[in-house]
């Protein structure tokens, strides 16, 4: 079935403070992986719509016309959670050892929008956490510092349940109710 994605938006308060640079990144990352996602699954038929230009300048190259397929179906998405966090321990005040770990949190909703009458006609969420431990021993080890990939194995985590609730939901008829 043919989908575009639409706007998938970092609603949780992750990096939109008074400092941040005003760019979306875990929305735009967000995206990224949702694409990637709707396509593995097998049901969907993910049209690409961020690189028309691209394709049409390819398309004249090739001197071939570009036959642009309609979606019937739009999803979009919100980052509705994200956060990120850090928990240390020590061993015998400290003497013996200590340990750090690296928390990342994300919650992710997904709608599906007939194209014809703009009504929601399935939704999911998908929610997930990583972590990443490291262990000093007697001044050994412990060497990790900020692991800026955990932002996008979370995503990966979150926005991969939630596409496996919509491809259930698809699965189950959810589309063919809608027609």
């Amino acid at each position: 079935m043919p989908v575009s994605i639409g706007k998938f938006d970092n609603r949780s308060s992750y990096m939109r403070g008074v400092f941040s640079d005003g760019v979306d990144h875990v929305g735009s990352q967000a995206k990224t992986i949702l694409v990637t996602s709707l396509q593995q699954s097998r049901r969907f038929a993910v049209l690409d719509r961020d690189n028309l230009g691209e394709t049409r300048q390819e398309a004249s190259f090739s001197k071939t016309v570009q036959s642009i397929r309609g979606a019937r179906y739009v999803v979009t998405g919100d980052v509705t959670e994200f956060g990120r966090k850090e928990v240390g321990d020590h061993e015998l005040f400290g003497i013996l050892g200590r340990g750090k770990t690296q928390v990342a949190y994300a919650k992710v909703s997904l709608n599906i929008v007939d194209t014809t009458t703009s009504e929601v006609v399935t939704s999911s969420q998908g929610a997930g956490e990583y972590s990443l431990s490291n262990r000093e021993v007697i001044g050994f080890g412990g060497t990790s510092s900020y692991d800026s990939t955990l932002n996008g194995k979370v995503l990966d985590l979150a926005i991969g349940e939630a596409v496996n609730h919509l491809v259930e939901q698809v699965d189950a008829g959810a589309l063919q109710a809608a027609k």
